[in-house]
């Protein structure tokens, strides 16, 4: 079971993402901190799978903390929880090491599918919040990026279509009848060819570039 450290500065939200996460056995939450300082105290002792981190918080906010809990533990995930309406810059937070965003208004369902797909190694983000971070995103030539998109195989597009969808790797593997191993080769390649660093950085440049619409 995995193990889940829930960080926001307000215990009654705390609360109800701790009994989500137990009764849909999602995992287990192991401790609960109210901000990102008390958060890295917690950290050593827990030794968490998984942290779901608000990004407005008092002491350390949210961005301080990702950074900070990822020097201590390289291989720990953050999934972000956000509203729309909060001055984030979400590229920055997405540098610092985040792998996923869902709003604090989301459905169960969809947060039940981004902690599951965090916690099989890959990125999770909802189409309100992508184009929140298309907003933030650092505008790039456009025919650089249309001559980045015109060097991409049929194969790479369609892949790529498939994680603008949001859907995770072994999801399009079976999509199109490949290997989770192919599939994962096409991503590395779509990566190399963008110069981008991650899957979310990756459908934001498709988005920029009108390869997709969201």
């Amino acid at each position: 079971m995995n193990k889940i450290i829930v960080v926001d500065d307000h215990s009654l939200f705390r609360e109800g993402i701790k009994l989500l996460i137990e009764n849909e056995q999602l995992g287990t939450v192991v401790a609960e901190a109210e901000n990102g300082s008390a958060f890295l105290d917690l950290l050593n002792m827990h030794q968490p799978d998984l942290v779901i981190m608000d990004i407005e918080m008092p002491v350390m906010n949210g961005l301080e903390a990702i950074r900070q809990g990822l020097l201590r533990q390289p291989t720990l995930k953050f999934l972000v929880l956000t509203m729309l309406n909060e001055k984030a810059n979400y590229s920055e937070i997405i540098y610092a090491g985040a792998m996923g965003f869902v709003l604090k208004t989301a459905g169960k369902k969809e947060f039940e599918r981004a902690i599951n797909t965090l916690v099989a190694g890959e990125s999770y983000f909802s189409p309100e919040m992508l184009r929140q971070m298309l907003m933030d995103t650092q505008k790039s030539s456009d025919q650089q990026d249309a001559d980045k998109a015109n060097a991409f195989t049929l194969r790479e597009k369609e892949v790529l279509k498939y994680l603008c969808a949001g859907l995770s790797v072994s999801e399009i593997g079976e999509k199109i009848f490949l290997s989770v191993k192919t599939i994962e080769a096409h991503r590395s390649t779509l990566l190399r060819k963008t110069n981008t660093r991650n899957t979310i950085n990756l459908v934001l440049f498709a988005i920029k570039s009108k390869l997709v619409e969201i």
